[in-house]
């Protein structure tokens, strides 16, 4: 095989690795715990439908999370079962509200952060990596389909001697 040819088949083998490795994830699913407590904050402020507090949760948590309407209804029936909020049909939606037991217990929850917040965090935090990878992996296909074979050669080299320092990076104590 010409060198040049080795080089650019490495390059797109590294290319479709890291957009592999740095492809947007599904989400991790939220606790049971953290949609009742989402809910209870998000009623404290009023009284809202199933599909509104969807809209509310997500807005709190800047995108990061949307519940599925799989796991707010459930759990609205069950605040409703334990006394905490009540349900009321306006038209042809059912329309939440707290009880004084269910105010009672999103008080607790109001001054604490939205389950959210350490999610939020946690994402921004964790989106650096990612999107440094995503920059690392353009600036690769662009060598990869306009580079002479000498740019690819030196492409390969330089993926090769970053992923050594990344794994030394946690070989440390």
């Amino acid at each position: 095989m010409h060198p040049s040819s080795t080089a650019g088949s490495e390059l797109r083998d590294a290319v479709d690795s890291l957009r592999e490795a740095f492809a947007p994830k599904i989400a991790q699913r939220m606790g049971r715990g953290d949609i009742r407590t989402a809910i209870l904050v998000e009623l404290a402020e009023g009284p809202m439908h199933g599909y509104q507090l969807i809209q509310a949760i997500e807005a709190r948590s800047g995108g990061s999370w949307k519940p599925s309407p799989g796991s707010v209804y459930p759990t609205l029936q069950m605040l409703v079962d334990e006394g905490l909020a009540t349900a009321a049909q306006d038209g042809e939606r059912k329309v939440y509200s707290l009880t004084d037991a269910g105010k009672e217990a999103a008080a607790e929850f109001t001054a604490a952060p939205h389950p959210s917040e350490s999610r939020r965090g946690w994402e921004a935090e964790r989106a650096a990596l990612p999107k440094a990878g995503a920059k690392l992996a353009q600036a690769l296909g662009q060598v990869a389909s306009s580079g002479t074979r000498e740019q690819k050669e030196r492409a390969v080299a330089i993926v090769d001697e970053a992923r050594r320092k990344l794994y030394a990076v946690l070989a440390e104590d």
